[in-house]
């Protein structure tokens, strides 16, 4: 099964490229929506938020309060860094298992859209990368406008994240998404009808780059 990784900065539209992808027809992980999963699979990983950033960021029903953890591990690379080590390991865990599920359900190809792919090695395990990129300013505005945080939150989500100049070195594929709709979609298109060419042995990709 051809693995296809998908990635990009906060507020680059990775989403977008995500679900013009699923409209064609392709199979997803989510790593967002696994990590939102992973917190009710695996109890011991509140166990651990709560030991290491105490009672605050749990509800009376010992969901995480992901929005105020957000905000705080976000502003000390510290902090961040020990949440990632307590629930990387599960998302990772996870993501291969739907990987394995997919290929053994006879899949050609599957797409794994994460945010830290490169940060977290796992564009090693990929036959193919893509990233999603925007210039800076266009970054900022697009946080700003989707997610209405002050001015140095937003700086502190963006400087957490590998800089996305950095991440084109780790890609195979770059899908520039910072002018319209119509343009990153034929940017796709394009990208798509290359990976066909460099993998024809897989049946399904005769139809990459088609609406």
């Amino acid at each position: 099964m051809l693995k296809i990784g998908l990635t990009g900065g906060i507020g680059s539209g990775k989403s977008t490229i995500s679900e013009m992808l699923s409209k064609r027809g392709f199979d997803i992980i989510d790593a967002d929506i696994v990590a939102r999963e992973v917190l009710n699979k695996y109890p011991e990983i509140i166990c651990e938020i709560k030991k290491n950033f105490g009672e605050t960021f749990v509800d009376e029903n010992n969901k995480l309060k992901r929005r105020e953890l957000g905000n705080f591990i976000f502003a000390v690379q510290e902090k961040r860094k020990k949440y990632e080590e307590i629930i990387m390991p599960f998302i990772v865990k996870d993501i291969f298992y739907r990987i394995n599920q997919l290929d053994e359900k006879g899949k050609e190809v599957c797409i794994i859209d994460a945010a830290t792919l490169i940060e977290n090695n796992l564009h090693k395990y990929m036959d193919v990368n893509i990233l999603v990129w925007v210039d800076s300013l266009t970054q900022f505005e697009r946080i700003k406008n989707r997610d209405k945080l002050p001015h140095s939150e937003i700086l502190n989500r963006i400087n957490s994240q590998m800089s996305l100049e950095e991440k084109i070195k780790f890609a195979d594929y770059t899908i520039d998404n910072s002018k319209s709709l119509k343009d990153t979609e034929e940017e796709l298109n394009i990208t798509l009808r290359e990976i066909g060419r460099n993998f024809r042995g897989v049946k399904c990709l005769s139809n990459l780059g088609t609406n």
